[in-house]
Formats: C-alpha cells, structure tokens, sequence
C-alpha cells in the first residue's frame, strides 16, 4: 500500500513538472521529501517545531516532504541535516577538502562560455 501511494506521489509530481524537471529529478526530489518525513517522525518532532528549528515555514516543509522540485535547495538541506540523513558521503573535513579542490579546478576553467559566433560568409 505504501508503495502504490510513492509511485502514485511521484507519477503526479513528474506530470506537474513534466516540462521543467526529467524524471530522475522529479524522482530524487521525493526520495529526499520522503527521508525527511520518516526521520521527522521517527524522532517525534512536529511539522511546526522542525520548521522552527530550521528557519522555515511550515507550509515550506510540507512542500520539501511532498517532494516540490521549486523548494530552496538549502532550506531541503538544512531540514534533511537537522533530521539526520547525511546528503554526501563525507565528514565535515573532507568536504570542506572538497570544495577547496573545486575551487581551485574553477580558478583553471573559464569564468562563462560563450557561444562561437558564425563568421560572416561574403565569398559570393
């Protein structure tokens, strides 16, 4: 039974968002919504005191556990962090590691891409 209900959740917000957002978005989106409600549940808290806890509306967190692809990406992050689901797979030291890597990769590659202009063809 709960199984149909994911499906049928996921099958409506993929025919909401059919033009915006591909399938495995829409489906990764509802994955995260979903996690955030069994840990909120599991550890007992309200919609209101987690909302609170997070800085956010509760309407803000009925729509992340809806699984809404249009929620702020760091308001699902903060939720998802103080519930407890680890989004990456690495400690805080590592990922800072991370980004410091990263960084350093972007300082290499161009700051914005540019389409290539057709040159003018007058050889008529």
């Amino acid at each position: 039974m709960e199984h149909n209900r994911l499906i049928w959740s996921i099958y409506r917000a993929f025919m909401k968002n059919k033009n915006q957002y591909s399938q495995y978005s829409t489906s990764a989106v509802s994955l995260i919504g979903r996690l955030i409600r069994v840990e909120r549940l599991h550890k007992k808290m309200t919609t209101i005191e987690l909302a609170e806890r997070a800085g956010i509306s509760r309407g803000l967190l009925q729509r992340i556990e809806k699984g809404d692809p249009k929620c702020n990406i760091g308001a699902v992050f903060e939720v998802a962090t103080i519930v407890g689901i680890k989004l990456f797979d690495a400690d805080k030291i590592s990922m800072q590691k991370h980004i410091n890597q990263l960084e350093e990769k972007l300082t290499l590659l161009p700051k914005s891409i540019r389409n290539t202009r057709n040159e003018l063809k007058d050889d008529f």
